[in-house]
């Protein structure tokens, strides 16, 4: 159950800071600040109405976290359904997913405030990206709705709240958020034709729909206008990898490096060097990252890319520390709660790996959590649990509409849940879909498997060495190889990358990595 199901690591909002004065390229040993690159050195490798009438909730729909309760609640009535679930029509799944995603949030004003966002709001009442990534991001949005309601013509502000909204449709799964976005934007767009900061957003938005043309598109755009503007260097290097673009990838993560050092730049340049199996130095860019890590939200951030880093490396003790770390410093993080439970469950405790998955998924349901729940319910095997594990499929069938119809392409979580968990055919239509439009390391792996399942071995083989071809050490990859190779005769091929993928990370999947010991221990016996 692989943490990451796309290829570029969590967006993290433009910390608003002016570029950093430090040096881009310090020693080795500078403790904090600097650039990606040198912490890499010591490893020795390389409309107004909707503002106005409250008729609409563009600047007036803070998708609060009060609104948790009434989604609790919507999803456990969704799960009572039990096996009826599977009975449901895809549309039907999308509008209860709809309403426990957004139950609750819609009333204007019910904003959960911790303080930081309203309190970094200037005396004008705008707000810069800087005070949403450093505060409570609800509280920020009802902040700038209610500017935008006094100011509906600057354009900043808008700008603001259009990222905001796709930061939110991010961190909470909810993909009805982005028309939102893209109203936003185009309204600052239409105050203020071509500044950066809308175009950045705009980047930012094709990313999360996975636009990545229309990313790398709307990234160059921005930098034309500001060549140091910190969104659209970060989208850039998103876009890149996500079209398998790695070279040109890691060229964009040294110019961004050299222009705006900071946080959501190391974590990138990290994330392509371990895309390429240079795990040495992606831990160390990160660690540099987090000693330089001030806010909670960073500290959170950086620590839960450390935990998953450890943890497709099979270093489970590790990837738990770094988890900790992350939720001392923000105790509701998601993306740490969900690692913390992967790693759990990988060092045994299915107990408290269920539970913590119970709890993620039971807030914000997004696909690779809830793939992960079920599966955890199917390798239990107690009285219910195949049913429990259905539901949490089915939720994944209707998170994909709802995503689609914000205006996201879902091919590629669509063919990795179907291959498995779905309809094989849908699961194989999906990826070749998305392998037309990117060739990544990730759309490689998702057709190999989906032609696999549909028995087309042969054809699966070049998608599997494909996938594996960058050294990207990740251990499904590795076990969806071998068990191909198997198929198609080649009993070595399946020995070498089955004993890989389990020396790697032993844990990778309760189903999987059970799948995997068994077809080594057949192959061992038959030789």
């Amino acid at each position: 159950m692989p943490p990451r199901t796309t290829d570029s690591t969590p967006g993290r909002p433009d910390d608003g800071r002016e570029p950093s004065t430090s040096p881009v390229h310090p020693e080795p040993d500078g403790p904090r600040g600097g650039s990606a690159a040198g912490a890499g050195a010591d490893s020795g490798t390389g409309g107004d109405s909707d503002v106005t009438s409250g008729a609409r909730t563009d600047a007036g729909d803070s998708g609060s976290e009060p609104g948790a309760g009434p989604r609790v609640a919507a999803l456990r009535r969704a799960a009572d359904g039990g096996r009826r679930w599977r009975g449901l029509h895809v549309a039907g799944c999308a509008v209860l997913l709809a309403v426990a995603v957004t139950g609750g949030a819609i009333a204007v004003g019910g904003v959960h405030d911790r303080g930081a966002g309203v309190d970094a709001v200037s005396a004008a009442g705008a707000l810069s990206p800087g005070d949403l990534a450093r505060g409570d991001l609800d509280a920020g949005i009802a902040s700038l709705q209610k500017h935008l309601r006094a100011q509906p013509r600057d354009f900043g502000s808008w700008a603001t709240l259009g990222v905001a909204y796709v930061e939110q449709a991010r961190t909470k799964g909810d993909p009805s958020r982005y028309p939102q976005a893209e109203r936003a934007l185009k309204r600052s767009l239409g105050l203020e034709p071509g500044n950066d900061q809308a175009l950045a957003g705009q980047a930012a938005l094709a990313a999360a729909r996975h636009d990545f043309p229309g990313a790398l598109t709307y990234a160059g755009r921005a930098l034309k206008q500001n060549p140091y503007n910190e969104r659209a260097l970060c989208t850039r290097i998103d876009a890149l990898v996500e079209l398998g673009r790695y070279d040109d990838a890691a060229k964009a993560a040294d110019t961004a490096d050299d222009r705006r050092p900071g946080i959501p730049v190391f974590t990138r340049y990290a994330y392509v060097h371990e895309l390429r199996g240079d795990v040495r130095t992606a831990r160390a860019v990160l660690e540099r990252a987090l000693s330089s890590a001030d806010a909670p939200a960073d500290v959170a951030y950086v620590a839960t890319a450390l935990g998953q880093l450890a943890w497709n490396q099979g270093e489970y003790k590790r990837a738990l520390g770094h988890y900790a770390r992350a939720l001392a410093a923000d105790d509701a993080y998601l993306p740490a709660l969900e690692g913390r439970a992967r790693a759990q469950a990988a060092s045994g405790d299915r107990k408290a790996a269920v539970r913590g998955l119970e709890q993620v998924v039971a807030r914000f349901p997004l696909p690779g959590p809830l793939v992960a729940l079920g599966e955890l319910y199917e390798d239990r095997g107690a009285d219910g649990d195949r049913a429990k594990a259905g539901d949490q499929y089915a939720l994944v069938d209707a998170w994909t509409a709802l995503a689609r119809a914000g205006g996201a392409n879902t091919d590629l979580e669509t063919a990795m849940a179907a291959a498995d968990h779905g309809d094989k055919k849908e699961a194989l239509r999906a990826a070749r879909a998305e392998w037309n439009r990117r060739h990544s390391v990730h759309t490689a792996d998702a057709l190999a498997w989906a032609l696999h399942v549909n028995g087309r071995d042969e054809e699966a083989l070049p998608y599997a060495r494909r996938a594996t071809a960058t050294g990207y050490r990740n251990a499904v990859f590795l076990y969806h190889r071998g068990v191909i190779e198997r198929a198609t005769g080649d009993d070595r091929g399946a020995r070498t990358h089955l004993k890989a993928a389990l020396d790697l990370n032993p844990g990778f999947s309760p189903l999987g990595a059970r799948e995997a010991r068994t077809a080594l221990e057949d192959l061992e016996g038959n030789r």
